[in-house]
């Protein structure tokens, strides 16, 4: 870091009320002065800060979804046509939504197989490893109730179709789809279940999972190629 950053930092008058309080600065300047390392800059190690990037947007563009949204097998499609064709850029926000949630999936999926391949899961970053593969899950957990709520054709035999899969678990199958619905077939307590899902229940441990994982980075570094 250059003199003239170190002393743009120590005039900052919002950095220095922040400091006070939260005593910030140190922390700012050891992650504004650490290295990066040549290999760093090659495009597929910034797969996971693109991930964040995608699930930054999709939270700042589901909070606006869901104002307008109904989680009822009645109202949930309606909410939708009315979020689509009545709100101001709604359509966009849908679309962003849309997309951002397919390429979340996607770039997490790539990060882990670059992750793979660069040995990057080997000791000592192994529980980094198990934590991604958990993030991993927990994506698709938010892929297959983003799906459902829109509560179409497709969203009503997808949840049909999840139901059935989870009662055909050994032993805790049927308590567990009982937990969904004690209806046999998909209604109102499971689109309700799946919208809790996605809104609540996933975001929580997503959020856990990430501090976390950022956490284990954080102390560990990047991890050097092969």
């Amino acid at each position: 870091m250059s003199d003239e950053t170190r002393k743009k930092i120590a005039e900052s008058r919002w950095l220095n009320w922040l400091d006070k309080r939260f005593r910030l600065k140190d922390y700012i300047v050891e992650s504004m002065e650490h290295p990066v390392k040549p290999w760093m800059r090659k495009w597929y190690y910034c797969l996971g800060g693109l991930t964040l990037t995608m699930f930054i947007l999709l939270v700042i563009t589901g909070i606006i979804l869901l104002q307008h949204y109904e989680p009822t097998t009645a109202g949930a499609a309606e909410s939708l046509a009315f979020i689509m064709g009545d709100v101001w850029m709604g359509w966009l926000i849908r679309g962003i939504h849309h997309w951002a949630a397919n390429l979340m999936m996607f770039l997490v999926v790539a990060h882990m197989v670059r992750v793979f391949i660069t040995g990057a899961y080997k000791n000592p970053r192994e529980l980094n490893w198990i934590t991604g593969v958990f993030l991993l899950l927990t994506t698709a957990g938010f892929y297959l109730t983003g799906y459902i709520l829109p509560w179409d054709q497709r969203g009503f035999e997808l949840a049909q179709r999840t139901l059935e899969l989870v009662r055909k678990v050994p032993l805790v199958g049927n308590p567990l789809a009982y937990l969904v619905t004690s209806e046999k077939i998909a209604g109102d307590e499971a689109l309700h279940f799946f919208y809790m899902s996605h809104v609540i229940i996933l975001p929580l441990v997503l959020f856990i999972l990430l501090l976390f994982h950022f956490v284990m980075i954080r102390r560990q570094g990047i991890a050097d190629p092969l």
